[in-house]
């Protein structure tokens, strides 16, 4: 009996109800007004949409159980650990670095439109490393594993990633003098719209969102970015505000001529969830293992994945530079597949460099 109530309060919670049956319990519905009372309205929105989801993609005979596991187990794995050492890791920075802040800012609107470009910058930084540097690829890889696209690919993350994500955005906040508070609310915001962006097909077809498409980060994008394409390779690292994506280049609209394929270019082993979340560090412990010498073991974990200290490189800007090559010469777009992706030695796809 106290399994089956384990459960069900597992399940209220992944749901988002708690907060407000509290208040509803209570009968005290002006917290509903506050910050809290807020984040009780909105939290369970995202897990609504994933049911709909699924039963319009059962409706339409597109439901596969698959496309679900790997996101499942990374949820039921990380349930506990990871979301407490992320808390513990925010938390942690701000205590540290808070003292250092340049400046400190008051909770106003213009500076909380400040805070949020703050705030993407340090999501770019840490998005953008975590497909440049192969040690935190290995964190970030489990989340780009998936093939199909749907909302539960939100919950599919190695345990660390939370951790180290937070460490830099926080910091990079923190230190740019964006106050606590403040920044409890752009995580909240940031959070929910990082989940929404992984809406996939069987509940919206056209990512894009009309003319949202021109002003923010739409599902659209975000397809883009979990796409291994060639052309879509390394883009979109932002998560609402596309700013720092068109400063850096990185920034990348899709083209709906081009099928978008999702997943890692790795070979897989089939509907292995062992292989998705562990298999990018396994990959690299061989090849550091193998390396000759202590600097070309150091550079294994350092440089982009496809690196390699025979000089055959497999990045990601090798692979595009010959399907921009191929396009120039052909005359005409090759053939939108990613079966001509020469592999690196861990298969992994890899950051611009």
């Amino acid at each position: 009996m106290e399994f089956l109530e384990g459960i069900f309060k597992h399940f209220v919670g992944f749901f988002g109800f708690n907060s407000l049956a509290a208040i509803i319990k209570s009968g005290d519905y002006d917290k509903l007004l506050t910050y809290e009372g807020f984040k009780s309205l909105i939290f369970p929105i995202m897990p609504f949409l994933l049911v709909i989801e699924i039963i319009r993609a059962a409706f339409y005979k597109r439901f596969k159980v698959i496309s679900y596991k790997l996101p499942f187990f990374s949820y039921v794995f990380n349930a506990f650990i990871g979301r407490v050492i992320a808390i513990a890791m925010v938390g942690l920075c701000i205590g540290l670095f808070e003292k250092y802040a340049i400046f400190k800012l008051t909770f106003t609107w213009y500076w909380f439109i400040y805070g949020y470009i703050v705030w993407e910058f340090g999501h770019f930084l840490y998005h953008y490393w975590g497909h440049k540097v192969r040690l935190f690829w290995c964190l970030h890889s489990t989340h780009h594993a998936p093939e199909t696209m749907n909302l539960s690919v939100s919950y599919a993350h190695f345990f660390l990633e939370g951790p180290y994500a937070d460490f830099i955005r926080t910091t990079v906040c923190i230190l740019l003098g964006v106050p606590p508070a403040m920044l409890f609310v752009i995580m909240f915001i940031d959070g929910f719209w990082g989940g929404m962006i992984h809406i996939g097909e069987n509940l919206v077809q056209d990512g894009r969102l009309g003319f949202l498409n021109n002003i923010i980060l739409t599902p659209s994008h975000h397809r883009v970015h979990h796409a291994k394409n060639p052309l879509y390779m390394d883009t979109n690292f932002c998560n609402l505000l596309p700013i720092w994506d068109k400063v850096f280049g990185t920034y990348q609209n899709e083209d709906r001529s081009i099928p978008i394929e999702y997943g890692i270019s790795r070979p897989m082993i089939k509907n292995s969830f062992l292989d998705a979340y562990f298999g990018e560090i396994v990959a690299l412990a061989k090849d550091v293992h193998k390396a000759p010498g202590i600097k070309n073991k150091f550079l294994y974990l350092v440089m982009p994945p496809g690196w390699s200290h025979t000089g055959d490189h497999k990045m990601t800007t090798v692979v595009k530079k010959k399907y921009f090559e191929e396009l120039q010469q052909t005359g005409k777009q090759p053939e939108a597949t990613t079966t001509n992706i020469a592999e690196s030695q861990s298969g992994s796809p890899v950051a611009l460099s």
